[in-house]
């Protein structure tokens, strides 16, 4: 499990596997909440979808990707769903549509989200890679590409920097 990211560039992600999950995921299933007493990404990650998908805590591999379908991310605003995915590796969240808050915390935290109205092409395992500027999506298993939303400008940088605070740090330091 890796900590969060800091500091690159991300616009073409690298090739990784694809974790599929249905529409309606909630943040309790994401992270139960009996698991919300660290907010340490990497103790975090060890229980992401804990209960819906026990596997994927130990089987989840860094840079693997979230795969969902309509409005993932929903219920609580809690930030500790998209920092446990952070936490598991996941370099990124694909899903046909998002729960806006979910969407945006994904943003502060860092981690690349992306709107993709195909996102249920993509079958468990598959392996894809992202382009946020782009708003594409790449299935290198099946050789298809699906077009997404792109990440408007600034929201992009604002994941580029590793999230909001990283961001506000860069600011506030005179870039």
């Amino acid at each position: 499990m890796t900590e969060t990211r800091t500091d690159c560039e991300i616009d073409t992600t690298q090739p990784g596997h694809a974790w599929t999950f249905g529409d309606d995921i909630d943040t309790d299933q994401i992270i139960p909440s009996r698991f919300l007493v660290s907010t340490d990404p990497a103790e975090l990650g060890g229980h992401a979808f804990n209960d819906l998908r026990a596997e994927f805590a130990s089987n989840v591999e860094d840079g693997d990707f979230v795969v969902g379908g309509h409005n993932f991310g929903s219920g609580s605003s809690r930030e500790h769903a998209p920092l446990s995915l952070l936490g598991a590796g996941v370099d990124g969240v694909v899903a046909q549509s998002f729960a806006r808050i979910f969407f945006r915390n994904g943003i502060n935290l860092g981690l690349p989200v992306l709107i993709c109205p195909d996102a249920d092409q993509i079958r468990d395992g598959d392996t894809i890679s992202l382009r946020l500027t782009e708003g594409t999506v790449t299935n290198h298993t099946t050789g298809q590409e699906y077009d997404g939303e792109p990440l408007p400008e600034f929201l992009q940088t604002i994941v580029n920097r590793g999230g909001l605070v990283q961001h506000t740090r860069a600011k506030l330091g005179g870039e």
